[in-house]
């Protein structure tokens, strides 16, 4: 009897090691669950539930984790998640160097914050992180991860040959976000302080007495609050609206799974 209880319970660890290691690994890895606020107590519990949950809806295969064929498959389930998480911290660059860039151009590069996650950032590139956190939960961005990282189990499963080549190059083709999105992001921004820089050169020209340091600075640093004032209703519609659901499914393809929430963005 005692033998029986003991093989079970070793199977039932053998079945329950995949799927919590992939999640693991994504949470370890995702923006918003790797943050120093998200301790590492939470993750695991966090981690353990939403290996419970998903457990009863797909068949496990049994490999042992001493074996070579555990071992491949530990360090591809790690390879999983932590290449999702990834993903999604391209879009969090992406806004970080967009505030770097708008910060640059109002004269704010020195005025930096530390964020756990991202260190030392200027505090435009904080406060678009922030809102892009907030409009994230909002429409239920985090939900949407998550289908995401359950539905990986159907498309990606357990045992299965990994093409880690393809998933690489997916990743890869993904990143070049990180500057097009910060571009998109900033660029309005950038033009009009530009022209409003170039207005100023003129003004310098026209009376050469003039300060500009003591003029110039504080005009752009005004000018450019308030153009971001003005912006950020199209700045939240450029975060929120490529992560719609049905523009999600839309994209849905049995290679690109692994990053498809961000191949939207």
């Amino acid at each position: 009897m005692m033998d029986i209880l003991a093989a079970e319970i070793i199977q039932r660890f053998y079945t329950l090691l995949w799927p919590m290691t992939r999640i693991s690994a994504f949470l370890l890895a995702a923006p918003f669950f790797s943050l120093q606020a998200v301790t590492v107590r939470i993750r695991i519990l966090l981690a353990l539930a939403l290996t419970v949950l998903v457990y009863p809806l797909i068949e496990w295969p049994i490999i042992a984790p001493t074996s070579g064929a555990g071992v491949k498959e530990l360090f591809s389930q790690v390879f999983i998640g932590v290449l999702m998480g990834l993903s999604l911290q391209v879009v969090s660059s992406a806004l970080v160097v967009a505030g770097q860039a708008i910060s640059a151009t109002m004269g704010l590069s020195m005025a930096n914050m530390i964020d756990p996650n991202m260190g030392n950032v200027p505090v435009i590139a904080q406060f678009l992180l922030i809102c892009s956190t907030l409009i994230f939960l909002g429409f239920g961005g985090h939900a949407i991860v998550l289908r995401a990282l359950m539905e990986s189990f159907v498309t990606l499963p357990i045992g299965s040959p990994l093409e880690v080549q393809s998933l690489i190059m997916l990743l890869i083709d993904w990143s070049k976000w990180l500057f097009l999105g910060a571009l998109l992001v900033a660029m309005p921004i950038m033009v009009s302080l530009l022209f409003i820089n170039m207005g100023i050169g003129v003004i310098t020209r026209a009376a050469p007495a003039l300060n500009i340091f003591a003029v110039g600075f504080p005009a752009m640093i005004m000018a450019g609050i308030l153009i971001l004032s003005m912006s950020m209703p199209t700045i939240g519609f450029r975060i929120q609206s490529p992560v719609s659901y049905t523009h999600l499914r839309a994209h849905e393809t049995g290679r690109n799974l692994v990053c498809r929430l961000l191949l939207e963005k």
